[in-house]
């Protein structure tokens, strides 16, 4: 790596900001001899041009020996900022990489086919005469050949040890706070009978009651998943042998060899007295069930799968909190590892905190306080009645029963809400509505581009604590690591209030709606950085219009209509009939689905009451009885 063509390798025309002097931060910082660079960047400060500026600097092949590497890879844990990075004009010589199962195949008879699934992976020496125009393998030989290769964190760390995509001089990980949690779940090895093809042919024990005198839980796990890789190779083995397989066939192949290969792994690594990983065990429902082996702070992994693969790293994120305790968790020296703050340029007064917190949402107390937030959410409708806004809900069980409340309101002609199987087509049609609409959502503080009107405010509706009931949560706290979980809430806070201002001259409010918030700011006061304790410290409680839910609706061509109500909704310009008078048309309240659909997110909706539902189920019922909906597939 040159540090000193960091400056002159930034791809956009003019610097923003504070871009100029970050560049030249991180530039001194690698010439000062430090392998890492964190790189603590607020929202909206262009850190994809700042990571593309690292990236230029990176060995050329012309100046290299043979045996140097060269070139730099961009990686990042999120796919819709791998989506916003092979988009960006600015960042067009970025080859991006995606998984198999993002590419269908090409063979006629096989376009729906994707290439995971294709004869090149279910036949034996099926040899392909037109593999030069795969797009899978296209893509791969352009990244792996050209300067810069771009891939999302679990492709990455999966083609560890790869011939084609080998160690390079310089590695950028974007979004990089979460790196030691990413690790951990990419390493954490669930057994269940939807993950594990033989889960029939074995044995499953309690692996707490069953561990012998001198053995404990992780021991007694450690002699089932012996036993369990044993029986999978058999079978693993059997396929391999065939000639021709099917598509579940070799689904099941695959899923195979990938479980021999986790079990391998935990096994070297349960046996390596030295190993700095410490393993937990879930299994709570005993005998029989399904299990969770779990690393904490898996440094080993990382070296294999990250550190191992380049020379020199830059990890951006706008929320790593602590230097030391960063390092700590991802396996990193400190002293080898520099900190570059690049300061915040929005105007505070652009990004306000307001305190309309409404009481505790722990779990005793979420009774009663998810009523008044919903109520709360009615009187911010009626603050902001042509803009879009978006509810942080935390959780499906919270989300559904916001979604009842504001049904019973009779305002849900203006929510949108979504499951864990249609998340991504309703986020993009709520960002695409020219309506004012409000977003019920579930973990989208992170990797959402609200710029402008796409968002003008936002209510974080609980302190997004971690699961106590997680064994790895569980086994920290034991161990007194509060200061880590107070800086992982307040880490997705920050995260979550960097959603809506996007630029210097953009604006959007952040709503706090549980008393947890205003505690959680208190116990992590030490890792704030400055500009967000700025927010805080300007953080005032504003003064809102009364509960009137058709104030709420006032934006939009609706009345209320709860249970057992008519509601007035915009008519259908096909049929020309009232949406929310009919059961095919858009009324104004909540879901009348089982709670525990609203729980696991799963569940579709039930709309035989046309004043039980959002907008959600009124854009799905609309294409179910639309003319082409047969050619779509959704009828």
């Amino acid at each position: 790596m040159d540090p000193d063509r960091i400056p002159t390798e930034f791809p956009a025309p003019t610097f923003r900001g504070a871009q100029e002097q970050a560049l030249a931060d991180i530039r001194d910082a690698f010439a000062a001899g430090n392998d890492v660079v964190l790189v603590r960047a607020p929202t909206g400060s262009g850190k994809s041009l700042l990571a593309r500026a690292v990236m230029g600097a990176a060995r050329e092949v012309a100046d290299a020996a043979p045996s140097d590497p060269t070139d730099a890879y961009y990686t990042t844990p999120q796919v819709s900022q791998l989506d916003d990075v092979a988009t960006d004009d600015l960042l067009a010589d970025l080859d991006v990489i995606r998984g198999k199962s993002n590419y269908d195949c090409i063979l006629p008879g096989e376009h729906d086919t994707p290439v995971d699934r294709a004869p090149c992976a279910r036949e034996r020496g099926f040899d392909c005469s037109i593999k030069h125009r795969c797009p899978y393998f296209s893509d791969r030989a352009i990244a792996s050949g050209n300067r810069f290769a771009a891939m999302t964190l679990a492709y990455f760390m999966r083609t560890a040890g790869s011939e084609t995509f080998r160690k390079r001089d310089v590695v950028v990980v974007d979004e990089a706070h979460g790196l030691a949690e990413w690790a951990e779940m990419y390493a954490t090895i669930e057994l269940s009978p939807e993950r594990v093809p033989v889960w029939d042919d074995v044995g499953v024990p309690d692996v707490e009651r069953d561990a012998g005198g001198d053995e404990d839980a992780l021991d007694r796990t450690a002699r089932f998943v012996e036993s369990l890789r044993g029986v999978a190779k058999r079978a693993k083995d059997e396929l391999v042998g065939r000639s021709e397989l099917s598509r579940e066939e070799v689904a099941r192949r695959d899923r195979l060899q990938e479980l021999i290969s986790e079990l391998g792994w935990f096994l070297e690594d349960y046996r390596d007295l030295d190993s700095p990983t410490t393993w937990v065990v879930d299994q709570p429902d005993g005998e029989g069930s399904a299990l969770a082996i779990k690393p904490l702070d898996p440094a080993r992994y990382l070296t294999h799968t990250v550190w191992d693969r380049g020379e020199r790293f830059a990890l951006l994120s706008a929320t790593i909190l602590s230097k030391d305790a960063f390092c700590r968790s991802v396996g990193l020296d400190p002293a080898n590892v520099a900190l570059v703050d690049v300061e915040h340029t929005f105007p505070v007064e652009n990004r306000p905190l307001y305190d309309v917190t409404q009481g505790s949402m722990t779990y005793e107390h979420r009774d009663e306080t998810i009523p008044k937030i919903a109520r709360l959410i009615v009187r911010l409708m009626a603050e902001h009645p042509d803009e879009k806004g978006l509810i942080h809900a935390h959780s499906y069980d919270i989300a559904g029963r916001l979604v009842e409340k504001l049904g019973e309101f009779g305002v849900t002609a203006r929510v949108r809400r979504h499951t864990r199987s249609n998340r991504d087509a309703e986020l993009e049609a709520w960002k695409a509505s020219a309506d004012p609409e409000v977003f019920v959502s579930v973990k989208m503080e992170e990797a959402l581009d609200l710029h402008d009107e796409l968002c003008r405010w936002q209510v974080v509706c609980k302190a997004p604590y971690r699961n106590t009931n997680d064994s790895r949560v569980a086994r920290r706290l034991a161990d007194d690591q509060w200061a880590w979980y107070h800086r992982t809430a307040l880490r997705t806070v920050i995260q979550a209030c960097g959603r809506v201002v996007r630029a210097p001259d953009d604006y959007g409010a952040t709503y706090l709606a549980d008393d947890s918030l205003l505690d959680l700011f208190d116990r992590a006061a030490a890792d704030t950085p400055p500009w967000f304790h700025d927010q805080i410290g300007a953080m005032a409680s504003p003064a809102l219009p009364e509960f009137d839910p058709t104030a709420a609706l006032a934006g939009i061509d609706a009345d209320p209509s709860g249970p057992g109500r008519g509601g007035r909704g915009r008519r259908d310009e096909r049929t020309g009939r009232d949406e929310g008078s009919s059961n095919e048309g858009r009324a104004g309240s909540a879901s009348g689905r089982k709670r525990s659909e609203a729980t696991d997110g799963a569940g579709s909706a039930d709309t035989t009451d046309p004043g039980l539902r959002t907008r959600s189920e009124a854009d799905a019922d609309r294409r179910r009885n639309h003319p082409l909906s047969d050619v779509w597939g959704d009828g």
